[in-house]
């Protein structure tokens, strides 16, 4: 990555992914990608590789077209390597499509909308360095930002709101603690952050703690967004139920795909909350998967799918495309499936194993 993101419990310095490319009978092919993240998803790369060759077993002989069955199957196959789940679900769902002539947003029964992805600035040393990088992504074309805070104290404060007087009027500013604050340190930055127009507050104290959580949400006028909270449906459902926050925060890779991913946005959408979608160091081809489920939902409206600029490679052909004219503006084509692929001379230079 050109630019290390950290953030209170890690740092994403490299993509370290698996891809997959799942072969029919028919001469079909679907493309997945998983980017774990260990402190986040429990797992690792070279957990899910080892994973996905017993995976890859499971699959030989079946309909790839019942996806629902199939995901069941392997999520519970996956064990604690569940990030790996995101790669099959997506190469199935790149099949289907593939199979109908349709882009996955229309298998999904969606129509092709414009995305507006923020840009994501880790947690650095100094306020000048946060500018810069803030500065960068503008001149990529972003308009909306995304800051990783949850420094002890009231720290951020002052990188907040250097932020905020740097940007013009109306930039949209998110902040994401990534559960780096306990309750009243997270209250005492949220109060003090009230007139700085903040979007939404994302995951400011640990996943679990649902009632800080809802303490937050009633005590501050920033709303609250989950995403380390909420990897499954039953999360979506107890966050829901319970009146914790305002926003959830679907990633395939903590989901599991598409799939999944589905169903955390209907729980979400059936209670009046809205969804984000986000992500961790995917290529374009991860990206792409995630574009796709957001375009068919439009109850998916906040939009952070910025990793691939930070890649110092990409490998992909295809896929989605991103306007560096107009304000972070993602695009996917009409193409069948995804409409996304690896090239082969990356193929070529990595670590593979085949099935």
């Amino acid at each position: 990555m050109r630019h290390v993101i950290k953030v209170p419990i890690g740092i994403l310095d490299a993509a370290r992914n698996i891809v997959i490319q799942v072969q029919t009978d028919s001469g079909l092919c679907g493309w997945g990608e998983a980017s774990p993240f260990e402190p986040i998803t429990g797992d690792t790369q070279y957990g899910n590789l080892h994973m996905a060759k017993h995976l890859a077993t499971k699959l030989v002989g079946t309909d790839p077209l019942e996806i629902s069955n199939i995901v069941v199957r392997l999520r519970a196959e996956a064990g604690t390597q569940k990030s790996i789940l995101c790669a099959f679900d997506t190469a199935l769902y790149d099949i289907a499509g593939k199979v109908e002539g349709v882009p996955v947003y229309k298998l999904l029964g969606g129509a092709n909308r414009t995305l507006r992805s923020d840009f994501t600035v880790g947690m650095q040393d100094s306020i000048e360095e946060t500018l810069a990088i803030v500065d960068e992504g503008f001149a990529h074309g972003f308009n909306e930002v995304k800051l990783k805070v949850g420094r002890p104290g009231l720290t951020d404060v002052d990188f907040v709101t250097a932020v905020r007087h740097h940007c013009v009027p109306g930039t949209k500013i998110k902040i994401d603690s990534n559960q780096g604050w306990d309750y009243s340190t997270a209250l005492a930055n949220l109060q003090a952050m009230e007139k700085l127009d903040i979007q939404y507050s994302e995951q400011p104290v640990a996943a679990r703690d649902y009632e800080s959580l809802k303490r937050l949400r009633e005590n501050t006028s920033i709303p609250i967004c989950a995403d380390e909270s909420v990897f499954d449906k039953h999360d979506a459902q107890a966050l829901t139920q319970s009146g914790s926050v305002d926003y959830l925060n679907i990633k395939l890779v903590k989901s599991g795909g598409i799939h999944m991913g589905l169903k955390i946005n209907s729980i979400a959408e059936q209670a009046g909350i809205k969804c984000m979608i986000g992500c961790f160091a995917e290529s374009r081809l991860g990206l792409t998967a995630a574009a796709h489920l957001a375009i068919a939902r439009p109850n998916i409206c906040f939009i952070d799918l910025d990793s691939a600029y930070d890649l110092t490679v990409d490998p992909v052909i295809g896929g989605a495309s991103f306007d560096e004219s107009a304000g972070g503006i993602i695009y996917v084509s009409d193409e069948p499936g995804l409409g996304a692929e690896l090239k082969e001379e990356f193929i070529d230079n990595c670590l593979w194993a085949s099935i």
